[in-house]
């Protein structure tokens, strides 16, 4: 579900390697929204965002889901929006790269990559429009 935690690392990597870690999701409306951080690879030859510093990118520091809050869009003035919480997940592509990754598009072939999906609403979550006078929303009822 999108509000459980997501654990990225990246193993067999030299030490100190650099590494571009990279989320990019597509929304409802067909915006791409995207983020990025610089790595260190530590003593092991692994990148583990949960314990070590994103070095730059779209944001820096230890955020183990750094990638998945600091997604931006491609375009101006789009915020990421899920419309159909109940239909669909967002599906989000991460990537690691070698080196430092600073454009939009990656100009090499990703090292790793797998794709994550994120659901707003779990098997047999019903949920319910509400319309009562002036209030809009909707219930969800657990199964």
């Amino acid at each position: 579900l999108a509000d459980r935690p997501v654990r990225l690392w990246v193993r067999g990597l030299r030490p100190g390697q650099a590494v571009t870690l990279r989320a990019s999701l597509t929304d409802e409306q067909g915006e791409e929204f995207q983020a990025r951080a610089f790595f260190h690879a530590n003593q092991e030859g692994e990148v583990d965002p949960q314990c070590q510093p994103a070095l730059g990118g779209s944001y820096s520091g230890v955020w183990p889901m750094g990638l998945f809050w600091s997604l931006q869009p491609n375009s101006l003035f789009r915020r990421l929006i899920k419309r159909d919480v109940a239909g669909s997940p967002f599906r989000v592509l991460l990537q690691g790269f070698d080196g430092v990754q600073l454009g939009t598009e990656p100009r090499d072939r990703p090292l790793a990559s797998c794709e994550a999906e994120r659901w707003y609403v779990g098997p047999g979550v019903q949920r319910v429009p509400v319309k009562e006078g002036r209030v809009r929303g909707a219930l969800f009822l657990p199964p």
